[in-house]
């Protein structure tokens, strides 16, 4: 009988064996091994009725991953299309101003369709009480004073408005899709802006808004911060985390002197991005608006901020009338509102551009739509700067020139005809006060005081959509432009 191997030999083999077994083998034993023990755990601990297909579902029920960069804007088919109910409405406010500024959320919160409320640093004087049934229901801000932060906060009203969307979101319920921000001076089109978050899926993370139309604001900000002036939106799901989070993210910024910056650092933290929706405007602007508004960009008209910081929008009114004014067109057809349309009269060379429910512009020359769509620089940036100061082109310097300046007629009136549309008048307020354009024919547009416009009333214009008109001449006073579907391939130039 042959003795036992020594121990030292026995060791030597198996050592031998071990580093004949190839690093690949090591890793396919581990992937069977770790595949099989997840296939027990699918089967074993999966609920009654378990098929495999539903694989994937286990996987996401078991291991939830928030998704941070939406793959699609696509709404659920499941739930019903968004509706003013759905959104719950903050305003910012403050008592020292809700004497002056109260009209502008009046002008557009419609009584027992929209929801929300205007959030105040303390309750309502008397001469506020009892609270106006025109304006948003009122909530006065937690107190912060007894923070273990307080004293190291710079700006303290900046994060009682910042607070505003965790205790906005207290205010929610489970009908509430989105929670929209904006300030006690800004005007915000409700009908525009639910067929705008109409887009996207509520169930998804969303943080839509727009920066501002200066680059110094931007650049003392950030270009990828939404402005809460404008107004922004925060999906019911992102808000829900930003509310459970919000607290710590004053912890880490209490030096931060601007809420929407509290809010963008926060959400840059947790994985968030901004989506653009150039309809919401900050109107970082100051002086004559009038060739900005009359130069909308092709989208729906969100909201418009710092109305108190640029000239009544219309002339020969106060600030309070021209808002009403320009609500009175928006009552009609929101989905118009703003958007510019561009025609021609070629006989004698006239260009029309119609700002519909605000102005008509009349050209003495054929100008491209490609030019046009640059608003006209009759506006200042709300902080004097080096160039580039605006985040558009614009065409400066061009008012003194009797072919680059425009015949400016402002919206009077609207109506309903027997035939299904809808008119506008335009009228003159002014001459311009220049020869004619000699380069085109000396044809001069200074007669023509009143501009009728024709739209339909059954079909609103689409989200990003663009129409035609055609130009009639009634007599040298009267012109009457009709809207119409732009015909495949058309050019406007």
């Amino acid at each position: 009988m042959s003795s036992p191997l020594p121990m030292n030999s026995t060791i030597a083999k198996f050592r031998t064996k071990l580093s004949s077994i190839s690093q690949g083998d090591v890793c396919k034993v581990l992937a069977f091994l770790g595949l099989a023990l997840f296939m027990i755990y699918v089967f074993i601990f999966s609920p009654p009725n378990y098929q495999p297909s539903d694989l994937l579902t286990t996987l996401k029920q078991n291991f939830p991953i928030i998704n941070t960069s939406p793959s699609s804007t696509s709404p659920s088919h499941t739930d019903p299309p968004t509706n003013a109910s759905h959104i719950m409405f903050s305003i910012v406010g403050s008592m020292n101003t809700w004497k002056y500024k109260r009209y502008y959320s009046e002008s557009w919160w419609r009584p027992n369709v929209t929801r929300g409320h205007v959030f105040f640093e303390r309750p309502p004087s008397a001469e506020f009480l009892p609270w106006s049934d025109s304006s948003a229901p009122f909530r006065v801000n937690e107190d912060i004073t007894g923070f273990a932060v307080y004293p190291r906060i710079k700006w303290p009203d900046q994060v009682r408005i910042f607070r505003t969307v965790m205790e906005s979101f207290r205010e929610g319920d489970k009908d509430t899709r989105w929670f929209v921000m904006t300030d006690d001076d800004t005007i915000i089109f409700v009908d525009n802006l639910v067929k705008t978050l109409r887009k996207y899926d509520h169930n998804k993370h969303w943080y839509i808004g727009m920066n501002s139309e200066c680059v110094k604001s931007n650049f003392d900000f950030s270009f990828d911060m939404a402005f809460g002036g404008a107004g922004y939106a925060l999906s019911y799901p992102l808000a829900a985390l930003v509310a459970k989070r919000l607290d710590g993210c004053i912890e880490r910024y209490p030096y931060l002197r601007v809420s929407d910056q509290m809010l963008f650092f926060c959400l840059s933290d947790l994985g968030f991005t901004i989506t653009h929706e150039m309809g919401f405007h900050q109107i970082d602007l100051r002086g004559d608006a009038s060739g900005y508004l009359s130069y909308h960009p092709q989208t729906p008209l969100l909201s418009l901020h710092h109305i108190d910081l640029i000239n009544p929008i219309y002339p020969n009114m106060d600030r309070p009338a021209a808002i009403r004014h320009l609500m009175k067109a928006g009552a009609v057809d929101q989905s118009r509102l703003l958007q510019q349309t561009i025609c021609y009269h070629r006989p004698l060379n006239w260009t029309f551009s119609m700002s519909w429910g605000y102005s008509a512009h009349i050209y003495e020359a054929i100008m491209a739509r490609n030019y046009l769509k640059r608003p006209l620089e009759t506006f200042a940036p709300f902080e004097r700067t080096h160039a580039p100061v605006f985040m558009f082109n614009t065409r400066w310097g061009v008012l003194d020139n009797p072919c680059e300046a425009p015949h400016v007629l402002y919206f009077e009136s609207i109506e309903r005809d027997g035939e299904d549309r809808i008119v506008t008048t335009y009228l003159r307020k002014w001459a311009r006060n220049l020869p004619p354009c000699a380069f085109y024919g000396n044809h001069s547009a200074e007669s023509i005081s009143k501009i009728r416009v024709f739209s339909s009333a059954k079909l609103p214009l689409e989200a990003g959509g663009a129409e035609c008109c055609d130009v009639r001449m009634l007599d040298v006073n009267v012109t009457e432009v009709n809207y119409r579907p732009c015909y495949s391939g058309e050019v406007m130039a």
